[in-house]
């Protein structure tokens, strides 16, 4: 979230065409339009679910970075046997280690946006979970991230509460297909908390650790990432 499809590009590169990557901008990112949510979608992350599961026809390699790759473990946890390898890179899923740093962080945005402080609810999160300066992004970014954040906000119900219910008894242990768990070095210790629950569920599981990354490591890192990838391709 806040950033777009296209960060993946240097990520298949150096993949150097060991598969077909397929991405697409959420709604309200890049050249998607903004989120109008559809009479049966109750909420945004049920809504991006729907898109990637109806790219699916047939078992694949799924591959996510933080929002992303709850959206590919809910998809894997419904639907098993679409999956033929799934890497997970930073998953968001705060439901699976509450932790009281990111409950003070939501806290503290919640309490912005409900000033009408977009900017500065965008600044606050992007100090923890992005990879540049505030100040040093164009004014145009910025105000592109001021719109966007209120839907980082909405996924709150999902990731926290975890809505989807991709933490229910059986299912993180009915996936057979192999698990890569990615993480940065640098990253908020909620993530290798998360990282941690995930890992002792899972039936086929590895875990790797990029040195000196966080958490936007497929943008900061995309070869060290490519590579780990292409690991999990192996393995399946």
């Amino acid at each position: 979230m806040l950033g777009s499809g296209a960060y993946w590009g240097p990520i298949a590169a150096a993949l150097g065409g060991q598969l077909d990557l397929q991405a697409f901008d959420l709604p309200g990112h890049g050249r998607s339009d903004g989120w109008l949510p559809a009479g049966d979608d109750p909420d945004f992350h049920t809504a991006v679910t729907r898109m990637a599961a109806a790219m699916i026809e047939r078992p694949l390699d799924l591959i996510g970075h933080s929002f992303g790759a709850t959206v590919a473990l809910r998809i894997a946890v419904a639907a098993p046997d679409a999956v033929r390898s799934l890497t997970l890179i930073e998953p968001v899923l705060f439901a699976a280690a509450p932790d009281p740093a990111q409950d003070a962080l939501d806290a503290r945005m919640a309490s912005l946006l409900a000033k009408g402080r977009d900017a500065e609810a965008a600044e606050v999160f992007l100090a923890v979970w992005g990879d540049q300066d505030w100040n040093s992004l164009p004014d145009s970014i910025r105000a592109q991230m001021a719109r966007q954040i209120r839907l980082v906000a909405a996924t709150g119900p999902a990731l926290r509460q975890d809505s989807a219910r991709i933490l229910r008894e059986g299912g993180l242990e009915a996936l057979d297909a192999p698990v890569l768990l990615v993480s940065g070095g640098d990253s908020p210790p909620v993530i290798h908390m998360i990282a941690d629950a995930l890992a002792a569920r899972l039936p086929d599981v590895g875990r790797a650790t990029v040195p000196r990354a966080r958490h936007m490591l497929p943008l900061t890192h995309p070869e060290a990432v490519a590579g780990l990838i292409a690991v999990n391709l192996e393995r399946s």
